[in-house]
């Protein structure tokens, strides 16, 4: 009874404190795990996975509550739910908007518990035969939710992504070691973080929008009623159980994570719900509800291939199985035969986390949502000092510094040209694997045209290929010249 309590007692201070980690650009899931396993490495192997959990179920839920009050998304994840969130938090309605994120992430969570009971198998054996060319394709259509990010023009979001692809090949060649674009900056031999980028023309960008247009009228925040009408939640549900799904899926794919798994969400949600109440990037609830849903529906995702194939699906499956690894616990095909406990208590821990995750999330709010109401030569510059500092500590290297005030005042300029930032911070964090992927598809292959030859005879190819052109097709609709 005694260690049942200690889990319970661990997975809620992880939970709680992933929440604020998470809440805070900068301070990633990944590194508050990481910091973790030296924190605890000699306790029970139980007892750390279970803090680990909290903090990674905790963390990807938090960055949403910086993305819909302040337009900073805390984490890569929460990036999608800054477009319908923010709005809701200009309409005086940032404490429902934190509570539908609440309640759909809880959601998403538990439909990724389910599926990785059941289908943990299937779905590793799927994610184990996709091939560079596989992954190749799914980025490519990643690439395509320019037209979802774009706002109002599609075109302009084609630039700024093609901006973001370019600006991800600075740093060294992954294959052969050679310099690109640094000219002859050693900082700049390990590219340009995306992270700096996100906050910098997020944070800093919409804090000089703030400040400069400080002669708008704070809005009040509506938190007498912050649980939002259960017909609501109802009627959102279908929407959640699908985005869920998403989430599962792009979860179990090794390196997808849960950034795309919201973006996405977020593009099948606009594509396929008709008429929604307001319109998506005005403040529409089916905007949250997508990507919350899918990023925590990508935590038990992600477990899949760890558990089943000893394949971290992201960055901090990589750190759990190192903490699995330094209690002689090998994660493997083996692991559910040979110590079948270990995947029961990762599921329960999920469960757990999740129910906490629905305490904490719901508690708070009413204060969360006063932070907007604070005058703008208070928050604007604390925003732009909590930029920097994150930006420090993401490597403790002053050249983030620089990347964040610069890409700050691009944002900004951005914002007042009515630029979405959007595709640049998406081409930017899927331009390596992009590269990377085709270039080992076309080694694989042999050459380009043989690696056309295995895309057009794998099955698995051929699927995605179908999707990545109706998703052509849908961006072509959407391209319509301004008036």
């Amino acid at each position: 009874m005694t260690v049942i309590l200690y889990k319970i007692l661990f997975v809620a201070l992880g939970v709680f404190a992933g929440i604020y980690v998470g809440a805070i650009p900068g301070l990633s899931v990944t590194m508050a795990a990481s910091l973790l396993i030296s924190m605890t490495y000699s306790w029970q192997v139980d007892n750390a996975l279970a803090l680990m959990m909290g903090v990674w179920v905790g963390g990807v839920y938090g960055g949403s509550r910086a993305a819909i009050l302040l337009n900073i998304p805390g984490a890569p994840a929460a990036v999608a739910t800054t477009f319908d969130g923010y709005p809701l938090a200009q309409k005086g309605e940032a404490g429902k908007a934190i509570a539908v994120s609440t309640i759909m992430s809880v959601l998403g969570g538990m439909f990724g518990l389910v599926i990785m009971l059941i289908a943990a198998p299937y779905i590793s054996k799927v994610a184990v035969k996709f091939s560079p060319k596989d992954y190749l394709l799914l980025l490519l259509m990643g690439l395509m939710l320019v037209g979802s990010l774009g706002g109002k023009s599609v075109w302009k979001g084609i630039l700024t992504a093609l901006i973001g692809l370019m600006l991800a090949v600075v740093g060294t060649d992954p294959i052969t070691g050679l310099n690109r674009f640094t000219f002859g900056i050693s900082d700049m031999r390990t590219g340009l973080s995306y992270i700096s980028v996100m906050i910098g023309m997020f944070g800093i960008g919409e804090a000089l929008f703030q400040l400069l247009h400080r002669d708008r009228p704070i809005v009040k925040q509506d938190v007498l009623k912050i649980r939002p009408p259960k017909e609501v939640l109802i009627r959102m549900l279908p929407l959640s159980l699908r985005s869920g799904l998403v989430g599962t899926v792009v979860g179990a794919l090794p390196g997808a994570g849960g950034d795309l798994a919201a973006l996405l969400s977020y593009d099948f949600a606009k594509r396929t719900v008709k008429n929604p109440e307001v319109p998506f990037g005005e403040g529409a609830y089916e905007g949250i509800v997508a990507p919350e849903s899918a990023n925590n529906a990508a935590v038990g995702g992600a477990l899949i291939p760890m558990l089943t194939l000893g394949i971290p699906g992201d960055s901090v499956t990589a750190i759990m199985i190192g903490a699995l690894s330094i209690h002689n616990i090998k994660a493997g095909p083996t692991l559910m035969s040979t110590m079948p406990e270990i995947f029961s208590n990762l599921a329960w821990l999920l469960l757990a986390a999740n129910i906490f995750l629905l305490i904490f999330g719901l508690t708070g709010i009413r204060i969360f949502s006063k932070l907007v109401e604070l005058p703008r030569e208070i928050l604007m510059p604390l925003i732009m000092v909590i930029s920097v500092i994150g930006s420090y500590s993401i490597g403790g290297n002053v050249i983030d510094i620089v990347w964040t005030v610069v890409f700050g005042i691009i944002g900004y300029f951005m914002k007042c040209f009515d630029y979405p930032v959007g595709p640049l911070v998406l081409g930017l964090i899927l331009g390596p694997n992009l590269e990377l992927y085709f270039r080992r598809a076309i080694m694989s292959a042999g050459s380009v045209g043989g690696m056309f030859v295995d895309i057009f005879t794998s099955p698995f190819s051929l699927v995605l290929v179908v999707l990545l052109a109706l998703m052509i097709v849908s961006q072509v609709r959407m391209s319509k010249p301004e008036k």
